[in-house]
């Protein structure tokens, strides 16, 4: 085992389990509500992050920030082959899985079981931990007007990504939503949820 392998699987096990089974996040390099998602993250407070390749570079495009999350969030970045900090659904630290907002690329891969990347094996662990998932899929009409970093946009997704998505729906324990506005229902009623003790569905 070569030594920066030891000491990322050091750091793994060295860090401490959350009180309580809490909320995970994954960040995909969708720039579609990028900004009202942060703001809800901010707003949550407490939760782990998993934070894509790609996310890592459109928080930067869009907020210029080198710390946009609360120290109460974690932070937990695509840095190995193996996606080693999956393991944490094992272990029972979630009670849901986010993934917000979520590219046409990962909407395809999760749908097609490929896991490939963080975001992608957080969502492939969660459905095998049959951990409740939330899903704010980009693709969900024929034309919308999203936020570039500079400008709004519009955008015509394929008949290939709104098929994906319509896929992704029929997933077991996955609520795909279309908006910001469904995303916030969704969460919080999940939330409430679990603060009267229904941590899976």
């Amino acid at each position: 085992m070569s030594e920066d392998i030891r000491r990322l699987f050091e750091a793994e096990e060295a860090e401490p389990a959350p009180k309580r089974a809490r909320l995970a996040w994954a960040l995909t390099g969708s720039g579609h509500d990028f900004l009202p998602c942060l703001e809800l993250m901010r707003r949550i407070g407490e939760m782990d992050v998993f934070l894509s390749k790609a996310a890592a570079e459109v928080i930067w495009m869009y907020t210029r920030e080198r710390r946009p999350f609360p120290p109460e969030i974690r932070l937990i970045r695509d840095t190995s082959a193996s996606a080693a900090p999956v393991g944490r659904f094992y272990k029972g630290w979630y009670h849901t899985l986010v993934v917000a907002p979520a590219t046409s690329n990962t909407v395809a891969k999760c749908v097609f079981g490929i896991s490939d990347n963080l975001v992608t094996n957080v969502f492939a662990q969660a459905g095998k931990c049959r951990i409740p998932v939330i899903v704010y899929a980009c693709d969900t009409k024929p034309v919308h007007i999203t936020m570039a970093p500079d400008r709004e946009v519009v955008v015509h997704p394929r008949a290939v990504d709104l098929e994906n998505t319509a896929r992704l729906r029929r997933f077991e324990r996955t609520t795909v939503v279309e908006s910001l506005e469904e995303l916030e229902r969704a969460l919080f009623a999940r939330l409430e949820e679990v603060a009267r003790g229904g941590r899976a569905q």
